[in-house]
């Protein structure tokens, strides 16, 4: 006899999201969490991965009703959705490639939250910025007119994301200003320019503010209140 439905915690977005499951990983740390109802009473979920590497905010609104069918017998209770690190990557003078303008990526990013909020009444939705990107190693790595990366464009994509997200009424972490506030962050995030660590994901490194353990941060109701105001994630691959 199967048991009742768990509520869905889907996590959407590109590759950030999609090697959140690595050893180690936030997400993989997440689906621990809510596998069973523990001492510290996190509730029971499934965490739903659908994280598509190299992905911009343009194709993911392309699939979006596929991804997040209106008729679907359950829908999510959280869904935690990312994009923006290959949005922000330079233009690419033969048109090609994963940038999409800051306004067009605004409005992706728009319809993507007003067709999730449309799936149920009780559904929450929280948006990550971009994260930061390690210049100097990115440098070593590649010319920087190959590469198309700045620090500072994902900067102004992720402040605007967070406008966007006040505007809308939408829980959002900057991930850009989170991991920056740490003295050290590009010693602890990176492996390579926008290659996490693995203890950039790992339990000590998402921490609340007033620095309890993970476990004690989740809310009984997948509350995402309670998420935004009480961790910060410290990792970054975009």
């Amino acid at each position: 006899m199967a048991g009742p439905l768990r509520p869905q915690i889907v996590l959407f977005g590109s590759s950030i999201i999609q090697m959140s499951f690595d050893n180690g990983g936030w997400g993989a740390i997440l689906a621990n969490l809510y596998a069973r109802k523990n001492v510290d009473m996190v509730a029971q979920a499934d965490i739903v991965l659908r994280g598509y590497s190299g992905w911009n905010s343009r194709r993911a609104l392309e699939v979006l009703d596929e991804i997040f069918p209106k008729d679907a017998s359950v829908q999510p209770s959280l869904v935690i959705v990312y994009f923006g690190g290959n949005d922000s990557i330079d233009a690419h003078p033969s048109g090609l490639g994963p940038h999409v303008p800051l306004q067009e990526y605004l409005e992706n990013m728009r319809k993507i939250a007003n067709h999730l909020k449309s799936l149920s009444d009780h559904i929450r939705v929280i948006f990550l910025t971009s994260p930061p990107i390690n210049e100097e190693q990115l440098r070593r790595k590649l010319s920087a007119t190959q590469s198309g990366r700045s620090n500072e464009l994902c900067g102004v994509y992720a402040n605007a994301l967070m406008e966007l997200c006040e505007e809308m009424n939408l829980k959002a972490i900057n991930l850009w200003s989170a991991i920056q506030a740490r003295e050290d962050w590009l010693d602890v995030s990176f492996t390579s320019s926008v290659s996490r660590r693995k203890q950039g994901g790992s339990e000590g490194n998402i921490k609340d503010s007033e620095g309890s353990r993970l476990e004690n941060q989740f809310a009984l109701d997948v509350n995402a209140n309670r998420i935004c105001r009480r961790f910060t994630i410290l990792s970054s691959h975009s």
